[in-house]
């Protein structure tokens, strides 16, 4: 058996880092096989001397978190779990601080992962982005809130939102309604990130002003978008066709950000994804940047993160089966 001393600062280091009944902690040691136990300002970890290495690790990692402000959740602690996994948790430095946008509740809105960082950092510093993974990995949120950000700076002057409406095989002209209650069903993520950040009083002022627009992709064809944050969601369900007409909408002073799951295309068979022809047209030119997600960049319930894993997993085992067959 071996012993390792982590010296704590101050006590309510160790009481953030333990968490409500002990639940930071508990998740470290059974992961790692060890035993953390506080004594005054000592935390003793013991253990196969391997686990407790990597449990240290862990919970210095942890403690770089609380030292930086950040509020420990099972999220951030099963994150700093995998990292140590992995031997990068001394990249935990790189995404603490960064505050993209405060809530309408007053809530700061951070990345909470690597990915998210790079995907924030891709949105600042490019005129277009493409956000690809899977679903719970902050992809539209994010968005948004760079674009609330820009248009509270007055960067731009208008947010524009748009989606396919394509899901589940749907036809607008089907679904009850004007235009807009037609299309709201398959924008509501987009409005309840937007409520998030505004307030839906200040939401529905800036929509009446005309400062803020939801519209399906069709609506986008024949205009040129100047001053403008446009994000396009769902873009995995776009054709080649309608990608390369909204990219070519980008006007002057104008951002635009492409988010989609290429692993939920809901295209009828033969059409090809314009999100996957975009990635690979698109992914040598300057001022265009690609984020790309994976299940460890799941801001959602752990066990979406578990589903992500078990279909990647059957989807591999039957693209061996297909070769064997």
């Amino acid at each position: 058996m071996f012993e390792q001393i982590i010296n704590v600062d101050r006590m309510e280091q160790a009481v953030s880092l333990f968490g409500s009944f002990d639940e930071n902690i508990k998740l470290i040691e059974k992961e790692f096989g060890v035993s953390v136990v506080s004594r005054g300002s000592e935390l003793k970890v013991t253990g196969e001397a391997d686990n407790v290495q990597k449990g240290v690790r862990a919970v210095n990692g942890l403690l770089t978190l609380i030292n930086k402000g950040e509020a420990l959740s099972d999220q951030n602690v099963r994150y700093v779990i995998s990292l140590v996994n992995e031997g990068n948790e001394d990249k935990l430095e790189q995404m603490t601080g960064d505050c993209v946008c405060i809530t309408a509740k007053g809530k700061p809105v951070k990345p909470k992962t690597l990915g998210q960082k790079r995907y924030v950092e891709s949105i600042r510093d490019n005129t277009v982005t493409l956000g690809v993974g899977p679903a719970g990995t902050g992809k539209t949120y994010l968005a948004v809130a760079m674009a609330v950000k820009a248009f509270r700076a007055k960067e731009i002057n208008r947010i524009i939102l748009t989606r396919p409406a394509v899901e589940a095989g749907e036809k607008l002209g089907f679904l009850p309604g004007d235009l807009q209650q037609k299309v709201d069903p398959y924008l509501r993520p987009l409005y309840d990130a937007l409520f998030d950040m505004l307030g839906s009083e200040n939401f529905q002022k800036h929509q009446e002003r005309g400062d803020i627009e939801v519209a399906p992709l069709a609506y986008m064809r024949g205009r040129t978008l100047d001053d403008s944050f446009i994000i396009l969601d769902e873009a995995q369900n776009t054709t080649t066709e309608q990608m390369k007409m909204f990219l070519t909408r980008l006007g002057f002073n104008s951002k635009m950000v492409v988010t989609g799951d290429i692993t939920q295309i809901d295209l009828p068979d033969g059409k090809r994804s314009g999100l996957k022809e975009a990635m690979r047209i698109l992914k040598n030119i300057d001022g265009i940047g690609i984020s790309k997600f994976n299940e460890k960049d799941v801001v959602r319930h752990r066990l979406v993160q578990d589903i992500i894993k078990a279909y990647e997993k059957n989807e591999e085992e039957r693209m061996r089966n297909d070769r064997k067959g």
